[in-house]
């Protein structure tokens, strides 16, 4: 019988939003399991850095998946399709874009939950944001709404009782600046995390990505240097 704890399953991709989730949640008093995926990401770099997020919070267990979306394709992240650069702030909110992954959050939030069930720890933390985002679908509060309701009738501990899952996305309403600022008061050093879509061989960030940028924008109306390293242009 799986014994519920003050644990939670925690989604990293080493970037700013899942790395402040992680503080979040350990200010909170939680044992952290850590959870990435490798699936077919162009960017892969982003890996080195979640197991660097990782090993600095002293996580009870880290996984990472292997999930190969190559073979679905339908995103410039996964498939031969190029990266957006170079646009403005107000065009990256005004549209889905190409590097949209078709059901990501879906497909690790899945994984996540069955982790959570196996662990008996009932919060899932989500790095979700709705506000300085680049217009997923699958970030959205209604999104998350109908995924928590799922998982408590898709799962043996949610039928019998026995856990309710939770789906937390404390930054959901935050803009990036405030995302920074918020991890900054946890103790985060952001200088190692990896926000970049398209980065260099040596893992340098692009600086011009839709990531680059957001990333870009929240750290200047944050009023903190960004430790990012990009390819000079």
């Amino acid at each position: 019988m799986v014994t519920i704890g003050k644990g939670a399953v925690i989604l990293c991709s080493g970037g700013i939003d899942s790395t402040t989730i992680m503080a979040v949640a350990k200010s909170e008093g939680y044992d952290l399991y850590s959870l990435s995926f490798c699936y077919g990401q162009r960017h892969k770099t982003e890996l080195k850095a979640a197991q660097r997020v990782s090993k600095a919070f002293n996580v009870k267990k880290y996984l990472i998946i292997d999930i190969d979306l190559n073979q679905i394709g339908g995103s410039a992240l996964t498939d031969n399709i190029d990266v957006p650069k170079g646009r403005s702030l107000e065009k990256i909110s005004e549209e889905i874009p190409a590097t949209y992954v078709p059901a990501r959050n879906t497909i690790f939030l899945s994984y996540a939950l069955a982790w959570s069930e196996v662990l008996g720890v009932p919060d899932i933390f989500i790095g979700v944001n709705a506000v300085d985002y680049s217009g997923y679908p699958d970030c959205r509060p209604e999104y998350i709404k109908a995924f928590e309701t799922m998982a408590n009738l898709a799962t043996k501990a949610g039928v019998e009782g026995r856990m309710k899952i939770k789906i937390r996305t404390p930054l959901i309403n935050m803009t990036k600046a405030e995302i920074i600022k918020k991890g900054i008061s946890l103790g985060v050093d952001y200088s190692m995390t990896h926000s970049c879509y398209d980065p260099s061989p040596d893992g340098k960030a692009c600086g011009c990505c839709d990531s680059c940028m957001l990333r870009k924008k929240g750290f200047r109306e944050a009023g903190v240097s960004d430790p990012a390293q990009y390819v000079s242009s």
